[in-house]
């Protein structure tokens, strides 16, 4: 492709912020986008007419006839704007002869709101704040805990797992780690790689940070939820699926659990980034979450920050060129 050539791509499900960007960014790379703040579909497929490349977004599952739908009209390459792909088929995908893959963005996104949402919990913020909200200014009846008393165990030491770590240290807590995986890197001495089980054992706070796949789905069943300390804590930056909702509240519900501070909860889709103050919420676990003094919950956007959003919107563009260049021929 040449500098006088110009490629078109069609971004879905793009907030306004998105669609800025992508507009800023794309003339200078040669692409011609064409935006919709619609999540692709089956009955949208035909805007991606005469594009090979789409972006998407990961708010909202992609079906198999939405993909067959997109193969129809042309389609070749889908660049997910998020790190995880569990809101698409990647294999259904390769099968019809659609190639899928997603983007990578500053882990510092999520690793500070990780670092806050553990510090809000060992300080049980949540409570502090809804008291503070009617006017109640007394003191706690429990008092917070310090990073540097406790065990931190964190499952998934990729980028944004690493990126923890390297946050933790500054905190002078024990760190446990672990991964199914190749470690991106193995970091100092000072962080301990143990088995699954073992994490859970001995960790009083435990942060997640795995991919959701079928072998990580319910990473934390009833059985491994009933390995964790008394009194210990939770925080999922991830995906929702990672924790068994159902078995979480009654360990929370029995005061077994300290606590947990969600980013993202099982059964989201539909009712995060919507207003649903007017709307009846159907997730009986969320509402329940929502409800209880030690469960502080926000609406999966730990990610959302200006450089991680760029990043984003930047090396979507760039992935789809990058499919262009190397089928251009094709």
């Amino acid at each position: 492709m040449t500098h006088s050539e110009t490629t078109r791509i069609t971004m879905y499900g793009c907030g306004r912020d998105e669609a800025v960007l992508f507009h800023e960014l794309a003339a200078g790379l040669g692409v011609r986008p064409a935006i919709t703040d619609a999540p692709v579909s089956e009955a949208n497929a035909e805007l991606a007419s005469g594009s090979r490349c789409v972006s998407v977004g990961h708010k909202v599952p992609i079906t198999h006839a939405t993909l067959r739908a997109l193969g129809r009209v042309g389609v070749g390459y889908i660049s997910t704007r998020s790190i995880g792909y569990n809101h698409i088929d990647v294999e259904y995908a390769d099968s019809i002869g659609i190639f899928v893959e997603n983007v990578s963005y500053s882990p510092d996104s999520v690793a500070d709101y990780t670092l806050m949402l553990m510090l809000m919990a060992v300080r049980d913020a949540k409570s502090i704040v809804r008291r503070t909200d009617m006017h109640d200014y007394r003191l706690s009846d429990a008092r917070g805990k310090e990073l540097r008393d406790l065990t931190v165990g964190v499952i998934g030491t990729g980028r944004i797992g690493a990126a923890v770590m390297d946050r933790l240290r500054g905190f002078g807590c024990r760190i446990l780690a672990h991964d199914n995986r190749p470690v991106v890197s193995p970091g100092a001495a000072d962080v301990e790689h143990v088995s699954r089980d073992e994490l859970l054992r001995q960790s009083d706070l435990v942060t997640l940070h795995a991919p959701l796949t079928a072998a990580t789905h319910h990473l934390l069943n009833r059985q491994r939820l009933a390995l964790m300390k008394n009194g210990a804590l939770i925080v999922n930056t991830g995906r929702g699926a990672l924790i068994d909702t159902e078995a979480l509240v009654q360990e929370l519900e029995s005061g077994r659990l300290g606590g947990v501070a969600l980013d993202v909860v099982e059964g989201e889709e539909g009712i995060f980034y919507a207003d649903c103050r007017r709307k009846h919420i159907e997730s009986k676990a969320l509402l329940r979450l929502q409800e209880l003094p030690n469960a502080l919950i926000s609406p999966h956007t730990a990610y959302y920050t200006d450089h991680a959003l760029r990043d984003t919107v930047e090396n979507s563009l760039t992935n789809c060129l990058t499919f262009e260049s190397r089928n251009q021929h094709v």
